[in-house]
């Protein structure tokens, strides 16, 4: 299994360790029109936006004011005790110092309010913006064609509506308005240093490039170790995943040993990719923080020295060096936010590759609806090929009249399910026309069209619900008792009841608590309930025992009766007393007839059922 496919099915892609670092940032193909496009979700939002980002600036300002105002409260300490070795009976101003940290303690109490205020709004807005994508994402899902879904994981679109989607939110909540205060921060806490001291502020930004230095060297570093950590996590997934799908084959053929060693190797190869990831990454904090005390004892030194010489005030000093902590934190931030949104608009690419894809062609406006439909089927020279450089089926030419059964057959890749995705217009023909009743289905709705069918497929398809819901799903509104009569008639009444809870039993996500078989009769049930005028069948009792087999036969025998029937057919004992016996060979039809002109014939169709009930061989 490919490493691509894992980490689609779900499987979260490392966003780096500790620190300022994020591993490896994917990058968007075109980040201006992503971005752009991105930020027109927002733009309904304009006036709570400002809003927010009003309350998010002012709320930063009165936070960088606050320190150097905290300051003149340690000025007036210090000044006080000064006071008091030379004047004894000198009081220390407390009714000022109280006054202060009043004023503080008010710039501090608006911010943690303008904060809080800009954070509700904010969510709201990025909980909208990423509830109008999604929609527009399923909304989007439901009209593409299925050449989409064959040429994707289910993983991979399932990670681009929740995973890509939660980053975009996440970025929408959080980066945005951060990104806005650190920049303020950055801007506001050199104003307030200069307006101390220039000399300190200068030492301060002095030790800016050594910090700049230190990330520079670190992620160099830590890239390509952040790259093998992701390469073996989707091996790691991989082995895990294939192994507990196919337990039953491993221990069959005693390769448990053999697994636990390519695992070991696996887990080896990403525990030293991620210890020296982890290790690279986590040591930035640390450095940065040296560098940081290295600015703090700095400042003191050259602080206290200009106390001394009285060109500076104790308490600008205290609240110098609280400038120069908030320094450096906005700048690892804003490192942080900008990595954070160059993944955000490559997230947002993948979604807007969904929104851009080709959707299935729209009705005519001409388009009609069929109210009564006999059931003539007609192929008239039908090209169609998956690829361009690959022919599938060409000049195809078929005809079945009303209340026919026809069975179609062949090898591996022939095009028998190709002819049933047409037929439906799951795929549109690339040349000639299919009709039902002389009406050519690319002029029927296609809403319409697809009512008139019916599918019991091999691969039988229920929904975590009640079993009464299940079969419903084959007609809008359908009554309880409607319900119980198709089932009746699809001969799994009987087992439906056994069940606790009978109709109203849920079956659970993996639908583990039926078998195979039970499964297969609801699914007929279902087509029993939609009653549909043409019915489409592939093999369902491939993976039933005997008895089973027969009760399936009976429900099918019982669901084709006066209807015109397409069977996909991999046992031909199940389709012998077809009408017409299609044998398909590269998209072609290769014979024609019914099974005993077939046999009588010796040729191809002779072999494969030779070969499947006589123990010949092709």
């Amino acid at each position: 299994m490919s490493n691509e496919k894992v980490q689609h099915r779900g499987f979260q892609r490392p966003r780096g360790g500790h620190g300022p670092l994020r591993g490896v940032v994917e990058k968007p193909k075109n980040f201006r029109k992503s971005f752009v496009r991105l930020m027109k979700y927002l733009k309904p939002y304009i006036i709570p936006l400002i809003v927010v980002f009003a309350l998010a600036i002012t709320g930063t300002v009165l936070s960088i004011i606050a320190p150097k105002i905290l300051g003149k409260a340690t000025t007036k300490i210090f000044q006080g005790f000064l006071a008091k070795k030379i004047f004894p009976k000198a009081k220390i101003d407390l009714e000022g110092i109280l006054n202060i940290l009043i004023k503080v303690g008010i710039l501090y109490g608006l911010y943690a309010l303008f904060m809080y205020i800009q954070q509700y709004i904010m969510a709201g807005i990025s909980q909208k913006v990423v509830k109008r994508l999604r929609t527009e994402v399923m909304d989007k899902l439901t009209k593409l064609p299925l050449k989409f879904y064959d040429s994707r994981t289910h993983g991979e679109i399932l990670s681009r509506i929740t995973n890509d989607v939660d980053l975009i939110s996440n970025t929408l909540n959080q980066s945005l308005t951060q990104f806005v205060t650190s920049l303020v921060t950055i801007v506001g806490v050199i104003i307030m240093m200069l307006t101390i001291s220039p000399l300190l502020t200068l030492v301060t930004v002095g030790i800016l490039p050594l910090s700049i230095l230190i990330i520079s060297f670190i992620v160099k570093r830590s890239q390509k170790y952040f790259k093998m950590q992701q390469m073996s996590i989707g091996k790691v997934n991989g082995h895990v995943e294939e192994m507990f799908a196919g337990l039953v084959v491993v221990k069959a053929y005693n390769r448990e040993e053999e697994s636990i060693e390519k695992f070991e190797k696996h887990n080896n190869n990403l525990y030293n990719a991620a210890w020296r990831a982890q290790f690279i990454s986590g040591i930035t904090m640390p450095l940065m923080r040296f560098v940081s005390n290295l600015g703090y004892v700095i400042v003191a030194v050259v602080g206290g020295i200009m106390v001394t010489k009285r060109t500076i005030e104790l308490g600008d000093v205290q609240a110098f060096i609280q400038y120069s902590n908030q320094f450096s934190q906005p700048i690892a931030q804003v490192a942080n936010i900008m990595n954070m949104i160059q993944s955000t608009i490559a997230a947002a690419e993948r979604v807007f590759e969904i929104l851009d894809e080709e959707e299935e062609l729209p009705d005519p406006e001409d388009a009609i609806e069929i109210q009564e439909v006999k059931g003539n089927v007609k192929f008239e020279n039908v090209y169609f090929s998956y690829r361009t450089d690959k022919k599938l089926i060409e000049d195809l030419n078929i005809e079945v009249k009303s209340g026919q059964t026809v069975a179609i057959v062949g090898p591996t890749g022939a095009g028998k399910t190709t002819l049933v995705n047409l037929l439906m217009r799951f795929y549109e023909i690339q040349g000639g026309k299919i009709t039902i009743d002389g009406i050519d289905i690319r002029r029927i709705k296609r809403e319409n069209l697809r009512k008139i069918f019916g599918m019991v497929l091999q691969d039988t398809w229920l929904f975590n619900g009640t079993i009464e819901e299940n079969i419903a799903y084959g007609k809008e509104n359908a009554s309880r008792e409607e319900v119980i009569e198709a089932a009746k008639r699809a001969h799994a009444h009987h087992f439906i009841m056994a069940l606790p809870g009978g109709y109203d039993a849920v079956i659970n996500e993996e639908a583990s608590n039926i078998s195979q078989g039970e499964k297969q009769l609801i699914t007929i049930a279902r087509a029993f309930i939609a009653d549909p005028d043409i019915l489409i069948l592939d093999e369902a009792t491939s993976n039933v025992d005997t008895l089973t087999e027969r009760y399936i036969q009976k429900a099918m025998k019982n669901l084709m009766h006066s209807r015109t029937n397409f069977v996909i057919a991999h046992r031909l004992s199940t389709i012998v007393d077809a009408d017409i016996i299609l044998v398909m060979n590269e998209g072609q039809i290769i014979e024609k007839g019914t099974h005993k002109e077939l046999m009588e014939k010796n040729g191809f169709y002779a072999e494969l059922y030779k070969s499947q009930f006589l123990g010949a061989y092709v």
